[in-house]
């Protein structure tokens, strides 16, 4: 037999393996933990430096490409001349060439030099830094290049037979200086000459890449660094290759790469450090920890108990306790025969107390609205705290609702009453939603949603009221279960589509932007107008996903008008969205949309909840190009300081101005003084809702910018903006009505 000493060591002993085995655990988790963190810091790091190198690349490739489409609009513009094709195609004297060549000048003052030249290589015309240059001049740059029209190169560059040069573009190193050659063929050649051929002629642009026209792409394009270097860069991301005279590479364009992985690195390693520094400390205090473990999983175990049922602040049953007792009430219906209630409860005007006088003050709140409800119930009911400021009643042995209407009654007046919070009276109020069992359900699930329908009910109602569920709520009800399934399932299939509204110039001739307008043509219950599902969608926590679909399918859709600005309306939710305007730039940047064309509408409540917030979301944005507009002007606060805080390019009058308007009437001088005050701020201004000829005169009477309504169109689909923008005057059988 053990005596009770052996057996404390063996246990003593079994303690210390135990400790010593949980000590070699965490040190080996916790050297795992460090070498993965170095290891993802490290990946985190290449990847972003590897991503910003390959921007770098495409921003520069994307300048060189804008040069190249610019030149070749500008030989477009200068193929157009009449004046230049007579003297091509009647070959008059050369100084007549020469002269209209360098009236024409203008066209292409981005050149050094310029020579409007033959296939063979005879020089027409000239320039030479805003001077005429001869067949010398042109000679001189023939060593850059066999491209170059001449005599080697009639086999290569085409003649009056053949299809015409588009344009080309290289950049060449001679050994000592860079020229970014530009050999194009005049496209326009509608006059013959005496054999009945149209005359073919060259135009040969170059500019020197100079340091200074380095330094201007590279701060214009945000490339540091940019240079031209003969020795090779090792990195492929980081070089453009520039080809010498005899075909051969002697030289690249490179510039300094950007490291921002590196900087976040150098910028936070004494976080780095002290993080470490504390979980060596923190790994250090769990072992001595570890010792006392025990004791104290006993305590906290009994006091879990006491707690699992029981809400902590106001000592009411808390949500778990109030499920298993409204489990028991039920079963026990078809034995007693007798009925029960559900009542849900929410506080009106809690949220201002909480955010007004502070945490603590709402929590006192709390606790006296638990007292007075439980002065209330009978034996047998049961009053519990749900969470928040909801608390639910299960109101037993009911015979009808004549019961429940009582009660709900007393506590309207209760609550009605001022509470005294840290010294202050206090007015609250609540909602209530009454369910009834079995008449409206027999299984918890059903009434608790039931009720909490009954309960939104009461709050669109105007709150401080209570509400029974009836059937005609279940239209809401299965409006909010298709709202939250179908609507996801919606989005993510690409099952939603857009219409556009046309705002018009005001002289009612002219589209110069759409509005997208989301439309879901739901499967079974037909097209579903936004009025029904956008406010849903806001308090379901659909609204994010919803507003980027709009956003990356507009984008996309748009990109064909060009010339349009296309306007989105941002709602409140997704605008308080931590991520709002990154998720925007994101969507732009991906869709390759102009955000100079975008205009994201607002609501003043927007704006005017968060003003410090919203001003530096708002200027974030239009630090990207992106433009905004104030809509629903005139119905809100209105105030000047936001116009001119805010700096909006636009603001949209509300469709209710002109609903019942006479151009006489105080909504005629109120539209009035909005237009001039905009005009007066240098914004556009639109109206909504235009839908009459004489609404039409009397918006172009005063000043108005824009306009927008069914006088013009409703929302339609893309295919029919296209063919609208076909039309010379699309609307011009609407105004003549």
């Amino acid at each position: 037999m053990h005596s009770p000493t052996v057996a404390k060591m063996t246990n003593a002993d079994s303690s210390a393996r135990m400790l010593t085995s949980t000590v070699a655990t965490l040190g080996c988790a916790f050297l795992v933990v460090v070498i993965a963190a170095i290891a993802a810091m490290l990946a985190i790091t290449h990847d972003a430096n590897q991503t910003e190198n390959e921007r770098q690349r495409d921003r520069l490739e994307a300048a060189i490409e804008s040069q190249t489409r610019l030149r070749r609009l500008r030989m477009d513009s200068m193929s157009s001349s009449a004046e230049l094709q007579n003297a091509l195609a009647t070959g008059g004297p050369t100084e007549a060439l020469q002269s209209i060549f360098a009236r024409l000048s203008y066209r292409f003052l981005t050149f050094e030099g310029v020579y409007l030249v033959t296939p063979s290589g005879r020089v027409l015309a000239g320039l030479e830094g805003g001077r005429p240059a001869g067949q010398a001049s042109y000679d001189g740059l023939k060593h850059f290049s066999r491209s170059l029209p001449g005599p080697a190169s009639l086999g290569d560059a085409g003649s009056a037979g053949t299809a015409p040069l588009d344009i080309q573009a290289e950049m060449i190193f001679d050994g000592q200086s860079t020229l970014a050659l530009t050999i194009t063929e005049l496209r326009a050649r509608p006059i013959l000459d005496e054999q009945g051929q149209a005359p073919a002629a060259i135009v040969v642009g170059y500019n020197r890449i100079t340091s200074t026209l380095l330094d201007d792409m590279a701060r214009r394009y945000r490339i540091p660094g940019l240079q031209i270097t003969g020795r090779k860069p090792v990195d492929p991301l980081l070089r453009r290759d520039i080809v010498s005279p005899d075909g051969t590479v002697s030289a690249w364009l490179t510039w300094t790469p950007s490291r921002p992985g590196n900087a976040i690195i150098e910028q936070f390693s004494w976080a780095l450090i002290a993080v470490g520094i504390i979980f060596a400390a923190i790994f250090a205090y769990v072992i001595q920890r570890l010792r006392n473990a025990a004791k104290e999983i006993g305590l906290r175990e009994h006091q879990i108990q006491r707690l699992a049922a029981h809400d902590e602040l106001s000592l009411l049953p808390n949500r778990r306790t109030f499920d298993l007792r409204l489990d028991q009430e039920l079963a026990q219906l078809s034995r007693n025969g007798n009925g029960l209630a559900v009542l849900l409860l929410d506080l009106d005007r809690f949220k201002a107390v909480n955010d007004t006088y502070g945490h603590t003050a709402g929590d006192e709140l709390i606790r006296q609205v638990a007292e007075r409800l439980s002065g209330m119930m009978r034996v047998g009911d049961t009053v519990a705290r749900l969470g928040g400021d909801e608390f639910g009643i299960i109101q037993s042995n009911i015979h009808d609702a004549s019961g429940c209407a009582a009660l709900g009654e007393r506590i309207l007046e209760a609550l009605t009453r001022p509470f005294s919070v840290m010294g202050i009276d206090t007015i609250i109020g609540c909602s209530i939603g009454i369910a009834l069992a079995p008449q409206d359900g027999t299984d918890r699930e059903t009434l608790l949603k039931l009720a909490d329908t009954a309960l939104y009910q009461s709050k669109n109602e105007g709150r401080n009221r209570y509400s029974f569920f009836e059937a005609r709520m279940n239209r809401a009800l299965q409006l909010k279960r298709m709202v939250e399934e179908d609507l996801r399932n919606a989005i993510a299939k690409d099952e939603l589509m857009l219409h556009y509204q046309p705002q018009v110039s005001v002289d009612g001739n002219t589209i110069v932007g759409v509005e997208a307008l989301v439309r879901w043509p739901h499967p079974v219950h037909g097209m579903v107008p936004p009025s029904e599902f956008i406010s849903i969608a806001e308090e379901r926590g659909l609204i994010v996903p919803l507003s980027e679909w709009v956003l990356r399918r507009a984008c996309l859709e748009a990109k064909r008008w060009e010339g349009l600005r296309l306007a989105v309306n941002i709602s409140p939710v997704q605008f308080r969205h931590k991520d709002f305007v990154g998720d925007v730039i994101r969507i732009v940047e991906e869709t390759g949309f102009d955000p100079a064309r975008l205009e994201l509408e607002l609501t003043e409540g927007v704006v005017v909840e968060d003003a410090d917030a919203a001003e530096n979301a708002l200027m974030e944005l239009r630090a990207h190009g992106i433009g905004l507009a104030l809509d629903d002007f005139g119905i809100g606060y209105s105030s000047l300081i936001y116009l001119r805080r805010f700096a909006f390019d636009k603001i949209k009058i509300d469709r209710s101005f002109l609903e019942y308007m006479e151009t006489t009437g105080e909504s005629a001088i109120l539209v009035h003084s909005v237009v001039h005050l905009g005009r007066a701020l240098g914004l556009r201004v639109c109206a909504e809702g235009v839908e009459t000829a004489e609404q039409h005169r009397f918006l172009q009477a005063i000043g108005c910018h824009e306009l927008q309504g069914f006088l013009f169109s409703k929302g339609v689909p893309a295919e029919e903006i296209d063919r609208l923008l076909e039309l010379d005057a699309p609307f011009a059988d609407s105004l003549a009505a």
